[in-house]
């Protein structure tokens, strides 16, 4: 396992020092996934849920965490984020997968934005249906792929 960048040589905690990276196009690709009852998905996909449309609604959240995503995690850089997209696929019975995508021009990389984005996509969708459903499950969060940067590319499931 490589060294832990976030602490210097005395163990106190830092901001990585990018000031010499190159700068590169990078791409990160993170999941989530949020398990209901088999009503409470059907709510969602009629859009029957009172709040309002829960899937664009949990969209535009997941986009606007991903550009605050350095006021949230310690040591996390402020990027120029170029595009945000989340998409959903479900099983038509129960679950709602999210994907969620951050892509930036810059010297580090948007893994933490990809996977604060599916992570807040899946907590709205949460907090819109509670109501009907509290007992719904975030699980499988997870990178799912990034490219761009020093250290190339990884795939879930190839470099694991």
């Amino acid at each position: 396992m490589s060294q832990l960048t976030h602490f210097d040589e005395q163990g106190a905690s830092r901001m990585v020092d990018v000031t010499n990276k190159e700068i590169t196009d990078r791409v990160a690709i993170a999941h989530a996934r949020i398990s209901m009852r088999p009503e409470t998905f059907q709510l969602i996909m009629d859009k029957k849920v009172k709040k309002g449309d829960v899937l664009e609604v949990a969209r535009v959240a997941g986009i606007m965490a991903a550009k605050q995503t350095f006021s949230l995690i310690p040591m996390c850089h402020p990027l120029n984020l170029t595009s945000v997209k989340i998409e959903y696929t479900n099983n038509a019975v129960d679950t709602i997968d999210i994907l969620a995508e951050a892509r930036v021009t810059a010297k580090t990389g948007v893994e933490m934005e990809a996977i604060t984005a599916a992570s807040i996509c899946a907590i709205t969708i949460y907090d819109m249906c509670k109501s009907a459903d509290k007992g719904m499950v975030i699980s499988d969060i997870h990178l799912v792929q990034k490219s761009g940067g020093k250290s190339g590319t990884f795939v879930f499931g190839k470099n694991v």
